[in-house]
């Protein structure tokens, strides 16, 4: 959500109490004291987990609480990871790879960064892939792995990325 609130002390307990309320979970603030609105309102974006069906009783309870609501925004996809691809990447149909992990419903490649040194010579990408959640980001990792073995490319997964830490293996 982008919000604006008054610019005096303890503005903020007025964002976070109907959060709560409402049994939802606050991921990040960002807070622009510095940057005033024409309104002299002090601009703050607040990312946040909350049921859905939650969202209107939680904008009406900011609104009570003297905050104004800009704009709310929902957030499907929230984890991310960077992989590493090495190989005949092009020559594999790189499209279809993308595909097929679009299509899941859950996870999207959402950011790739090619290289190719040589027209006959092995590439190598940096796949970034956001999911709907921890497990659902694991699922989707898991299906790139398969591919790529078909394909036969390495996967290099970066074990301190997207929460997948814990046992995972590197490469494979």
């Amino acid at each position: 959500m982008d919000l604006e609130l008054k610019d005096t002390p303890g503005q903020l307990i007025h964002v976070l109490t109907p959060v709560s309320a409402l049994g939802g979970n606050v991921l990040s603030i960002v807070h622009h004291h510095d940057k005033k609105t024409f309104r002299n309102t002090v601009p703050v974006y607040v990312i946040f987990d909350i049921e859905e069906h939650k969202l209107e009783e939680l904008q009406e309870g900011l609104e009570k609480n003297g905050v104004t609501v800009v704009r709310i925004g929902k957030m499907r996809l929230r984890e991310r990871a960077h992989i590493l691809l090495i190989g005949h990447i092009i020559h594999t149909d790189l499209r279809q790879t993308i595909d097929t992990i679009d299509s899941t419903g859950f996870a999207e490649v959402q950011d790739l960064s090619l290289s190719m040194p040589a027209i006959d010579g092995p590439s190598s990408a940096i796949v970034t892939i956001m999911a709907t959640g921890n497990e659902e980001l694991k699922t989707s990792i898991a299906l790139l792995k398969e591919i790529a073995e078909r394909k036969d490319l390495l996967v290099i997964v970066p074990i301190d990325e997207g929460g997948l830490s814990g046992g995972q293996n590197n490469a494979g």
